[in-house]
């Protein structure tokens, strides 16, 4: 009897296992047909204006789209960087008009926001949608029905359509420069490193800075090294200056910092090998490597199936200088000479340093700021003896003294190139313009 007894409950646990399952691939195979592209219109042509501002804010919903890019490393989808309203926003549609047959389909979109929020109501969001089969449109609206008029809605263009070949080996992404930057002196240090190891592009998002930092800007974009991507995010949504929610009435953190993030990854994916992740006070350092990529060809030989990178972050207070390289003709520029701050913060106990990052951007679906929250492929911790990120800026271990602080002159390995690059660029801008 105990057998037999045995056995009817195995049977009918397999029976409950195989039809939970069931219904699992049921509600799957349905979720997936509600999002299936639907024609609803034909004979029609695209209407709507063409949106071109970087952040577009969609009327009454909560939802601003900053750019839509194809992706087809999964299924052919229209994948939209934006940011909405984590808990108001539940239902959005892409209307694709497919030219020249003039048929408009509808697909409901997949509202992916993402982990890393820090407590703000806004947040960085994927909104995806599955594209027609028959159709490679070109451009998308976005409404939060199925139904209904969108000829007053604005069209965004589609980007990475067309394959591209790599155009660079190394793009660098800043965001975001706000705050009225004025730190000219580090920022043409930064630029000049960022090339003299490897960059050919430097994206920055802006949202503000000073009339001479905009004078050197002029001076990079005309060079060909600097893409700006206007950033006016405060005209949308009351941003923090913090990366943490401080119950303060603010929507979002640091500026949107992680939405452009992931924007510059979508926007580089096909004309960058490499996209690096830091910000205009930070430099990753090769320690065993003379730039980028001898150290990325011998990272990715030793770490085959890898596609993310990260670089440990490490403080040069700023307030602790050493007299070398003290540069007469640079004491006119403001802000903060790198050279001379050879002195890093040791290690705090018990608190982990956080990293900056080198990604493929072919596989990286979501990152945040210190890490990749998604993505094709292992993510590796470079160890401290192959690269740092040096950082100088105000001292996070203010009380320390002097001979706590460990000296690293790794930076003087480029100070003939750097003070030879600097001088030239502050004699092609602000040194000419003062004449």
């Amino acid at each position: 009897m105990l057998c037999a007894g045995k056995k009817s409950y195995f049977a009918a646990a397999v029976c409950i296992i195989t039809v939970t399952l069931m219904l699992a691939v049921s509600y799957l195979r349905l979720q997936r047909l509600s999002h299936q592209p639907k024609v609803i219109q034909e004979g029609r042509r695209c209407r709507g204006k063409i949106a071109n501002s970087t952040i577009t804010a969609l009327k009454g919903n909560k939802t601003f789209i900053i750019s839509p890019y194809f992706d087809d490393r999964e299924s052919k989808v229209t994948r939209l960087i934006g940011i909405v309203h984590h808990e108001d926003v539940k239902q959005l549609y892409c209307w694709f008009c497919c030219q020249p047959n003039g048929k408009i389909y509808v697909s409901k979109a997949k509202i992916d926001v993402h982990s890393d929020r820090f407590g703000f109501p806004y947040g960085a969001a994927d909104i995806v949608c599955l594209e027609p089969d028959n159709c490679d449109p070109t451009h998308v609206s976005i409404h939060q029905s199925p139904h209904g008029n969108i000829d007053q809605l604005p069209r965004f263009e589609i980007k990475n359509r067309k394959a591209e070949t790599f155009s660079v080996d190394f793009t660098v992404c800043i965001s975001a420069m706000f705050g009225n930057y004025n730190n000219v002196l580090q920022f043409i240090q930064s630029m000049e490193m960022y090339k003299i190891l490897g960059a050919q592009k430097v994206v920055i998002y802006k949202n503000n800075c000073s009339h001479l930092m905009e004078k050197v800007l002029k001076f990079y974009i005309e060079e060909g090294t600097v893409e700006i991507i206007p950033w006016p995010i405060n005209s949308h949504l009351r941003v923090s200056s913090k990366w943490h929610f401080m119950q303060d009435g603010t929507h979002i953190g640091y500026y949107a910092q992680i939405t452009a993030l992931n924007d510059c990854i979508y926007r580089n994916m096909g004309r960058s090998k490499f996209v690096v992740l830091n910000d205009a006070d930070e430099v990753i350092l090769p320690l065993k490597h003379p730039d980028w990529k001898t150290m990325m060809n011998s990272l990715q030989e030793q770490n085959p199936g890898t596609s993310v990178f990260l670089f440990e972050n490490h403080i040069f207070p700023e307030t602790v200088s050493s007299r070398v390289f003290n540069i007469s003709s640079w004491n006119t520029v403001p802000g903060v000479n790198i050279l001379q701050h050879v002195y890093r913060e040791p290690d705090r106990k018990d608190v982990i340093n956080p990293r900056k990052m080198i990604v493929d951007p072919r596989k990286v679906i979501q990152t945040s700021v210190h890490s990749v929250l998604h993505a094709y492929g292992n993510s590796a911790n470079v160890p401290m003896d192959v690269a740092l990120v040096y950082h100088c800026r105000k001292a996070l271990q203010r009380d320390l003294p002097r001979e706590s602080l460990i000296r690293d002159t790794t930076l003087w390995r480029y100070n003939s190139s750097l003070i030879m690059n600097v001088n030239k660029v502050l004699s092609q801008t602000m040194l000419q313009a003062q004449k």
